[in-house]
Parts: structure tokens; C-alpha cells; sequence
């Protein structure tokens, strides 16, 4: 990593919600996705990054908002790099922190960003607050004011999504690989599994993998396992015991991988966390 990139981490112990200030020149992060919804905003220069194959380039004074699966990577395009603000929601909390605000939801759906990368001083005004209380622990009744205004904020773009709507261009085969990979991630996947599961030959399984999620299915197995290590570091569990038990080689296998999605070691996101230190 460059000397001049810095990642701030912290997780809010009742909600789980991470906060995350980090500055990055040149390269920062290689295609990832994240199990949470993801609300920040450029602090200062330029924020470039592609996710469903378009190329967004953030500046000071626009909100970015990602859903959870939604493949994006990071680079800095001017020498200054870029600086920026973010909170990881946990999906399970949004929705039932907006269900009990608004008695209106919908059955059987669940929140969807209503934009990428946009203006929105009010909401950028909420994210900044809620960052500030829930980084530096404030008072309970302080943080869960500043969420609430968050939320009310937030429904400003969000909508409703069936849970259950499908998207028709999304290639039934890339359905059906991604669904097996979910099923298995803990296992040596072969292709040769996922052309019997979907009953086409490697090249088409890759080419309607790519246009469906933006990677191979190599890539998409290896962040399903980063995904998973990172609830499980974040719970507390060891580097190491994390590595073998979703079928990465070893401790620095995991840590390849992990540092080039997130931008920090598996062990520096977990002291972050839980404040416990790898073991040695």
C-alpha cells in the first residue's frame, strides 16, 4: 500500500454499523462487494470507481450509496488522492429501523438506493453527524438520535424492491452458478461442478457470469469467503482460525486477498472491531 493511504476503522458495538474514513492515492481496492448498504461521501478530490459497469467519479459535495453485492472497486485518478467518509449499514438493522419509523413499508421487500453518486447536502449533513457520534462513542442517546436522523434523511433515496423480483436480463445460468457458489463457498469449487450445475460449457458459463456480476466465478467464490471472514473477524475470531476454516491456503493467503478488497490486514480489521490483537 502507498505510505500516504490511511484507513480509520471503527464498529459500532449496538448496531454494528462500521465507520470508515480512509484516504487513498492511486490504487485503492480491486472489485469487492459488501454484505451492508453502504452511505458516504467524498471529503476531498476525486473518487473513482466502476460498479455496474459504470464509472462514477465522486468529488467533495456528492453522496455515494451502494447496495449490498454491488461489485465496485477504487482508485484515485489525481496525484492528490481522494479522502472520504463511510458507513457500512447492516441490512438486517436498516430495514428494521425503517420498518419501525414508517408502519407504511411494504411487505416482502427490502430498501434500494434510488442513486449511485449524486447531491444531497441535507443527507451528506446526516452522515457527517452520525459518523462523528458513532466514531468517537458518544452517549447512546446521542447516537441513536443522530441514526434517526440519518434514516429520516436516507428515504430520500430509497425505494421499496420486491425480494423476489429478478432482473429478466440476469442469465438464468449466472442464476444458478452464483446460487451454488452461495450453497458451497466452503468447499474446493471446480468449474467443472458449475458446468454440470448449469449445463453449458465453460465459455458460456463465464461469459454470462461476467455480463450478470462483473467477474469469473473464481472471483465472486474468493469474495464470498472475504465477505464471510470479515463478519467472522469482527465477531472476534482469529486471522488464522478464519483462514483454515474457509478454505483459504493459510493466514497470508487470507491476507492477499483481504488487504487487496479492504485495504487493511485481516488483523488490523479485526483489532478495529473488537479490539483484540492477532494471536501469535
Amino acid at each position: 500500500m502507498n505510505s500516504s493511504n490511511w484507513i480509520d476503522l471503527k464498529q459500532d458495538a449496538d448496531t454494528g454499523i462500521e465507520t470508515i474514513r480512509a484516504h487513498f492515492e492511486g490504487h485503492a481496492y480491486d472489485p469487492h462487494w459488501h454484505d451492508a448498504y453502504l452511505v458516504g461521501f467524498t471529503e476531498q478530490g476525486v473518487q473513482r470507481f466502476h460498479c455496474g459497469r459504470q464509472r462514477y467519479d465522486s468529488v467533495p459535495g456528492k453522496v455515494i450509496l451502494l447496495e449490498p453485492g454491488e461489485v465496485h472497486d477504487g482508485e484515485a485518478p489525481t496525484a492528490d488522492g481522494f479522502t472520504y467518509s463511510m458507513l457500512y449499514l447492516d441490512p438486517l438493522w436498516l430495514e428494521r429501523e425503517l420498518r419501525g419509523l414508517f408502519s407504511d413499508a411494504p411487505e416482502h421487500c427490502a430498501p434500494a438506493m434510488s442513486m449511485t453518486v449524486g447531491q444531497s447536502p441535507e443527507l451528506i449533513f446526516a452522515i457527517a453527524a452520525t459518523f462523528q457520534t458513532l466514531h468517537s462513542k458518544e452517549l447512546r442517546i446521542v447516537r441513536q438520535t443522530a441514526l434517526d436522523y440519518l434514516l429520516s434523511q436516507l428515504t430520500t433515496q430509497l425505494h421499496w424492491r420486491r425480494r423476489t423480483q429478478a432482473n429478466p436480463r440476469m442469465p438464468q445460468v449466472a442464476l444458478r452458478a452464483r446460487d451454488y457458489l452461495h450453497a458451497h463457498l466452503h468447499e474446493d469449487v471446480g468449474l467443472n461442478e458449475l458446468t454440470a450445475v448449469t449445463g453449458v460449457d465453460r465459455f458460456r458459463l463465464n461469459r454470462a457470469f461476467n455480463a450478470a456480476f462483473g467477474m469469473a466465478p473464481h472471483a465472486y467464490l474468493v469474495q464470498l469467503r472475504l465477505a464471510q471472514a470479515r463478519r467472522q473477524l469482527a465477531a472476534g475470531c482469529a486471522p488464522a482460525e478464519v483462514a483454515a476454516a474457509l478454505g483459504f491456503a493459510d493466514q497470508s493467503h487470507l491476507g492477499r486477498w483481504f488487504k487487496r478488497a479492504y485495504g487493511l490486514t485481516p488483523a488490523h480489521y479485526r483489532l478495529r472491531c473488537t479490539g483484540l490483537p492477532d494471536r501469535p
